[in-house]
């Protein structure tokens, strides 16, 4: 797979990433754990070397299901995870204090069985802790060799700006596909002028880009966050489903799937946004990996934006809630 770097200051990464919350959180049942570890390797084996966790997923499980299944490989890849949640659960709060910063960055390396971090994002905006505060403890625990780069998660222009002044961020991670596209609003000219890379979360709109859901979907597990998701409420998708049958004229004529021109579509944007896809199946992992050879010429490019310009979608991304709460 073709590598991309995330900004100036970033590390290099493949193109193609690969979000590991849905193995064991908010996707349904979760995988056992040897089923889990066989995926990520899998996914190794077949050229994607970037893999995203965080202390809120499971909670913890996740991050030690990604040190047990990458660390005969751990060299090789790279790793990122994220803070900013007292007590690693959403529903306690944010807590980016320094102190907790630190915590959380000794008993994340333990469990990722490793000795440094390579992307150490803050999961969202603590406003209760300066920024220049976060981002100098996250530079002290770089020149500790702890946390290789410093990253954001669905930060806003300022905070970026702040933080980037104290301490190079080399990656804002926020959602961002043709269903969601407001980063093309307001931060991504922003990390385009600081040299930052951009890692798409949800490129594939939580599945429903797919093509494969229809209004009568149902997802049962308790923790599939999807049930309660706006977006995928019964009426969205099928007040949505102008927006698949668009993307399904586009992968007619690549001799593509839908989900397949859903990531290509964002490799296209920019050559240092790096979108990370998730799933629990081999056959889906090499479906989302063949989307990196589907290219896009600039005139198709500006086709699709025409046609995606004529459709509204309809539902919020999350349900409300209190920011603190929003979990990805």
């Amino acid at each position: 797979m073709q590598k991309r770097k995330l900004g100036r200051s970033g590390p290099e990464v493949s193109a193609i990433g690969f979000g590991c919350m849905g193995l064991n959180h908010h996707r349904g049942p979760a995988l056992r754990s040897e089923d889990a570890i066989a995926l990520l390797r899998a996914a190794f084996n077949r050229g994607i070397t970037f893999f995203d966790t965080a202390e809120i997923y499971g909670p913890f499980t996740n991050e030690a299901i990604v040190g047990e299944g990458l660390a005969p490989i751990r060299d090789d890849v790279v790793i990122a995870t994220k803070f900013g949640f007292k007590d690693g659960r959403p529903n306690t709060g944010l807590d980016s204090r320094p102190e907790s910063i630190r915590r959380m960055v000794e008993a994340s390396l333990f469990r990722l069985k490793t000795d440094r971090i390579d992307l150490l994002y803050q999961h969202r905006i603590d406003p209760e802790v300066p920024m220049a505060d976060v981002a100098g403890t996250v530079r002290d625990l770089i020149g500790e060799g702890k946390v290789l780069h410093f990253g954001l998660s669905e930060a806003d222009d300022q905070s970026i700006r702040l933080a980037h002044a104290v301490q190079p961020v080399a990656a804002l991670q926020s959602e961002y596909s043709l269903w969601w596209r407001q980063p093309e609003k307001t931060v991504l000219s922003t990390v385009e002028q600081l040299g930052i890379g951009f890692v798409s979360y949800s490129p594939l709109g939580r599945g429903f880009l797919s093509g494969t859901m229809g209004e009568n979907t149902s997802f049962d597990a308790d923790n599939d966050q999807r049930k309660t998701n706006p977006y995928l409420a019964p009426e969205n998708r099928a007040a949505n489903q102008p927006i698949i049958d668009a993307i399904q004229s586009v992968a007619k004529k690549k001799n593509a799937t839908a989900a397949q021109i859903a990531i290509a579509w964002l490799l296209a944007r920019r050559p240092w946004i790096v979108p990370i896809p998730g799933t629990t199946k081999i056959h889906r992992l090499e479906e989302n990996i063949a989307a990196a050879s589907v290219e896009f010429s600039d005139e198709e490019m500006d086709k699709i934006d025409a046609e995606f310009a004529k459709i509204t979608p309809h539902g919020d991304r999350y349900a409300t809630a209190p920011r603190s709460q929003v979990q990805k």
